[in-house]
């Protein structure tokens, strides 16, 4: 009786508290690399002693401190937060903090989707399930195909011009004050599956680059297109993170096997962090109202604008971030709309239902 209670009253808390408790990694220094086995970190940093790399190694478990706070909190994955910082900050190669924002992501976002779970809040599962049917081969033609393509500096500047017309895409949303919503997609069918998969594999090629892309397409298609509420879109996007990126860490550590050893060792001090902080992150975002998220949302990408310009990138570059930019807020106004015109649509078809409905009452009554 009292085991119950406590799970009940106390849930949210409890639900914080699992992640933290089975973490597991075990290193292999005699590869240099990490292996993931069934054994409690903790456990295992002072059998190997984990804790003499954080005097090299310190940067992003302060970071990321923060980052999985985000990630907790919000639709971005701690990609957002640990991407700009190692490329622009720390000035490491693209490629090693895609793959350490998919390590962490795979640790942080899998312990939120256990609290979440566990505090059985709402998701829509059609999105997570089609996004990732979408998401996976998206993330391997990415890594193949588009990664290669360009420089660390486009890279730079790709994923901030992204990140920043996903801020005006938000802004549009925050904008359409006491908007109808939905708990999920109304009137689920192909073509709305279609439109799913296809921002699936959009958001993988993104995955692909940057560690971090997914959440933010589904996200803004799940809400300004098919109108569901940001209640349910943010828990949806955490799920498919979460998954995406163990897909994602899976392939460049097996298929691929070339993460490099920095990326490893970041991810062996940072791992307790992402999986105590991004459940606490869910914890406080379902006490704080979604205006303050937003802000600190653009409050983020805005610091992610000005670091990207305090590297001093060419006038090429500049331009072709701005055209992203307008491009992107160009495609996010598209779609509010046609979100608009979807809604209305479905009020109509409601009102005519309804009308219907009485018209068959009235006919009984008179017939009685």
């Amino acid at each position: 009786m009292i085991a119950d209670y406590l799970f009940i009253k106390y849930r949210k808390f409890v639900a914080v508290l699992i992640p933290f408790c089975f973490v597991q990694v075990r290193p292999n220094y005699k590869l240099q690399k990490l292996q993931i086995f069934q054994t409690l970190w903790w456990c295992t940093a002072f059998r190997y002693d984990f804790f003499q790399l954080y005097t090299n190694y310190w940067h992003m478990p302060v970071t990321m401190i923060f980052g999985a706070l985000v990630a907790g909190m919000t639709a971005e994955g701690a990609g957002a937060v640990a991407f700009p910082v190692m490329t622009l900050v720390l000035h490491l190669d693209p490629r090693i903090a895609r793959d350490f924002s998919l390590m962490g992501q795979s640790i942080g976002m899998m312990s939120s989707l256990v609290c979440v779970i566990f505090m059985k809040v709402k998701f829509e599962a059609m999105a997570v399930i089609f996004g990732i049917f979408g998401a996976v081969p998206g993330f391997i033609f990415g890594v193949h195909f588009f990664d290669p393509l360009f420089t660390g500096a486009q890279k730079k500047m790709m994923f901030v011009s992204i990140w920043t017309a996903f801020a005006f895409a938000l802004g549009l949303l925050n904008a359409q004050k006491k908007r109808p919503t939905f708990v999920k997609i109304p009137e689920f069918c192909a073509w709305k599956a279609l439109i799913l998969f296809l921002t699936g594999v959009i958001g993988g090629v993104f995955d692909a680059f940057a560690g971090s892309g997914i959440d933010i397409c589904m996200f803004s298609i799940v809400t300004l297109l098919f109108r569901v509420s940001e209640k349910t879109a943010t828990p949806t996007t955490m799920i498919l993170k979460g998954v995406v990126s163990v897909f994602g860490f899976w392939y460049r550590g097996v298929m691929m096997g070339d993460i490099s050893e920095t990326a490893w060792k970041y991810f062996a001090v940072t791992i307790p962090v992402v999986a105590t902080m991004a459940p606490i992150g869910s914890f406080l975002g379902s006490h704080l109202h979604r205006q303050v998220i937003a802000g600190l949302i653009y409050v983020l990408e805005l610091a992610s604008l000005i670091g990207f310009l305090l590297t001093g990138p060419s006038w090429w570059l500049i331009a072709v971030a701005v055209t992203i930019i307008l491009f992107g807020f160009g495609f996010f106004t598209l779609i509010a709309k046609s979100g608009e015109i979807l809604m209305r649509r479905l009020e109509e078809e409601e009102k005519e239902k309804m009308g219907k409905e009485m018209e068959k009452s009235q006919n009984f009554e008179m017939i009685t």
